[in-house]
């Protein structure tokens, strides 16, 4: 039995093989709208197993083709390993139709929480924070909370400890709606009103 033939263009694990390829060749017609949609905004949704790190390639790759920064393009994923692979298949689908190289750096390209620290550190005179933040992961916040509420709670009413991972849900609950943190354990957290300030 022969093995069966790969589909033209992709190898084995399943990359994009740009060695005499065009990688808008096989793209559907919502794809490659969506590829040489010109300036403005553009939404699109799309299913699992779509094309979407496809399409998103092909339009960097065509915005370089056609003269754009590359250290001047936003590309924002959820996971490193997301955002690595879509750091690869953009730098291979540049290279095939922009003739630049594979391995070209995209400074704005990681995920959302990489990006977003980066941005933050840029500029915290701006927001009013300090150079040396930290950013806690949840557990860690949780971690943090309930050294806290050990401390702050009196000795003497052991059984109002509140549970750190309600403390962290009212705060987020204050900040997220703009909201006195008293009014948000008053109607969101209604068990909280007795919690003691030290």
């Amino acid at each position: 039995m022969q093995p069966k033939a790969k589909p033209a263009g992709v190898h084995a694990m399943g990359r994009l093989e740009t060695a005499g390829k065009d990688p808008f060749a096989e793209m559907n017609e919502a794809q490659r709208a969506a590829v040489d949609h010109g300036a403005g905004p553009l939404l699109v949704i799309a299913g699992a197993g779509s094309g979407k790190t496809k399409t998103l390639s092909a339009r960097v790759a065509r915005l370089i083709r056609d003269g754009a920064d590359p250290s001047r393009i936003l590309l924002l994923t959820f996971s490193r390993r997301a955002a690595s692979d879509m750091v690869r298949r953009v730098g291979a689908t540049a290279a095939a139709v922009a003739g630049v190289s594979a391995d070209m750096h995209l400074p704005w390209a990681g995920t959302f929480h990489a990006i977003g620290a980066r941005l933050a550190a840029r500029h915290c005179a701006a927001i009013s924070l300090s150079a040396d933040f930290s950013i806690h992961d949840r557990g860690d916040s949780v971690d943090l909370m309930a050294s806290c509420v050990t401390i702050s709670v009196t000795r003497t009413q052991p059984n109002a400890s509140p549970r750190s991972r309600h403390v962290l849900r009212s705060i987020r609950g204050a900040v997220n709606a703009e909201e006195d943190l008293g009014g948000v354990l008053a109607n969101a957290f209604p068990w909280c009103r007795a919690w003691k300030r030290s």
